[in-house]
């Protein structure tokens, strides 16, 4: 055959592409390829150790025996399909837990063969997905999960609550709400914080709540030096766990803000001048420590505090291992049947809480198990407002200056006499050094107290802001009702 009568290259693997894959784009333009019948999607343009789609093309090509070919054909076929994908419909991808048809979802067991977990409102069974309905997204950070146990009658979740060494039964019920809350694909749940003294097991717990999510291959890892690189690590998964925290800058709080409740990340894409790059996130997150020193009020209200106690017989890491490996089947099967049990119960939506969502949770749970939940968040909540009014010399002493002011009252000053006001409440009759990092001028005390709302209004401070013909003015009121401690004094 004459050398003009051949077929080139490109159009032979443009043929086999388009005969043994589907191809789409998602709403941010990236094309993905997902072989026919199998749920599992890769971006085409994906270099990663994951497995590509350039590299299941490749051997798809060489095991059906059409041939092998160079790279300059595989790239000039995938530049045309990448075009002819971008006039396809828009499909989302989705990374451990998806949204199904019919008010189910999905749960992605990391498998070869695709099969995941639909929960739907009547049970959960094993399937694999109709790849229309859900696209998996895999990186290194998927692990595999076991086969979930049926019939389990709850002897998983007496397993897991015995091999963690939480101190108390409200603490294990709060777990319990975040595991069912991780399974949800669209619900934000706050930060679990395991807590205790050391040698209490923290990361061993922390790592056996996540592993019932990612599985063996599951673990915690440090907080990344720069928040791009926690971004980066944060998007690729599921469940993201830092361990052994000990002390949370500003900016890194703020960051954990964001990964609770989400947000999107924008920055130029590589080799490009105009183009950008999204990244968005909104996962669940497990932090440990012993003490993380001052928490700011807004990551408070994102925290879900779980104590683990000293374990009274120690085990080998092998040997608590190896059990924990051989229960995860009837732990993800108790989980996913009190997930089903839960999602069915009607409960009423706590109106005053930060985390509406997770609240309507712990209300369902109690309505379906009774275990109180919803009162055991609220108390979390609580003690972490102690925490920061602890951590807080400004909290305190406007707490001090409220309690001298009657039920109901209301007192209102600029900014700027707020801050004389309290600097002299605070440095008193024997003119003690103010602290570092106290306000020094009025914007900066405004600043600090909108951050501080929530924390003061939990204990019956109330702080508003406003402007008449004069300037702006900032109103202290103390509420009526009797606040649910006794107020912070120095």
């Amino acid at each position: 055959m004459a050398d003009e009568e051949k077929t080139p290259a490109r159009e032979i693997i443009t043929d086999y592409a388009q005969a043994n894959f589907r191809y789409f784009r998602t709403a941010d333009g990236t094309v993905y390829a997902q072989r026919n019948g199998h749920p599992v999607a890769r971006p085409i343009r994906s270099q990663g150790t994951t497995g590509s789609h350039r590299q299941e093309l490749m051997v798809g090509l060489f095991r059906d025996g059409i041939g092998v070919f160079n790279g300059a054909a595989l790239k000039e076929a995938l530049d045309l399909i990448e075009a002819l994908a971008l006039t396809e419909d828009v499909q989302p991808v989705h990374i451990r837990v998806a949204p199904g048809h019919d008010g189910a979802t999905w749960l992605d067991l990391g498998r070869a063969d695709g099969l995941s977990v639909r929960i739907h409102p009547t049970g959960w069974d094993i399937a694999v997905p109709d790849p229309r309905e859900v696209c998996w997204r895999r990186t290194q950070l998927t692990g595999e999960l076991p086969l979930p146990a049926k019939d389990s009658d709850g002897k998983g979740i007496d397993a897991l609550l015995r091999l963690c060494n939480f101190a108390t039964a409200e603490t294990e019920c709060l777990a319990l709400a975040w595991l069912i809350g991780c399974l949800g694909p669209s619900v934000p749940v706050p930060a679990p914080f395991l807590t205790g003294p050391q040698g209490a097991g923290k990361s061993t717990g922390g790592r056996m709540l996540v592993r019932v999510i990612e599985g063996m291959s599951g673990d915690l890892r440090r907080a990344p030096k720069d928040e791009e690189n926690l971004i980066a690590a944060v998007a690729a998964g599921w469940v993201t766990a830092l361990d052994n925290l000990s002390h949370m800058t500003p900016d890194l709080s703020d960051a954990l803000c964001c990964i609770v409740t989400g947000a999107e990340n924008v920055k130029r894409a590589l080799f490009t001048d105009g183009d950008v790059f999204r990244a968005r996130y909104r996962r669940p997150l497990l932090l440990t420590g012993i003490d993380v020193g001052i928490i700011r009020p807004d990551l408070a209200e994102r925290l879900l505090p779980l104590r683990l106690e000293r374990p009274r017989i120690r085990r080998t890491e092998a040997e608590l291992w190896t059990e924990y490996a051989e229960v995860l089947p009837v732990i993800l099967g108790s989980l996913l049947d009190l997930t089903v049990t839960v999602r069915a119960a009607e409960a009423e939506t706590p109106t005053d809480l930060r985390m509406a969502d997770f609240a309507h949770l712990c209300a369902q749970i109690d309505t379906a198990t009774g275990l109180g939940a919803l009162a055991a968040y609220r108390a979390s909540l609580d003690d972490l407002n102690d925490d920061v009014i602890e951590g807080d010399l400004l909290a305190q002493t406007v707490l001090r200056h409220a309690a001298d002011m009657e039920p109901g009252a209301a007192q209102r000053m600029t900014s700027t006499e707020w801050l004389h006001c309290l600097t002299r409440l605070y440095t008193g009759e024997d003119f003690r050094p103010l602290p570092k990092g106290w306000p020094t001028t009025g914007k900066v005390l405004s600043d600090r107290l909108k951050r501080l709302q929530p924390t003061l209004a939990a204990r019956g401070v109330l702080i508003d802001s406003g402007r008449t013909r004069e300037g702006r003015y900032l109103e202290m009121t103390r509420s009526p009702a009797t606040p649910p401690h006794e107020q912070q004094v120095l």
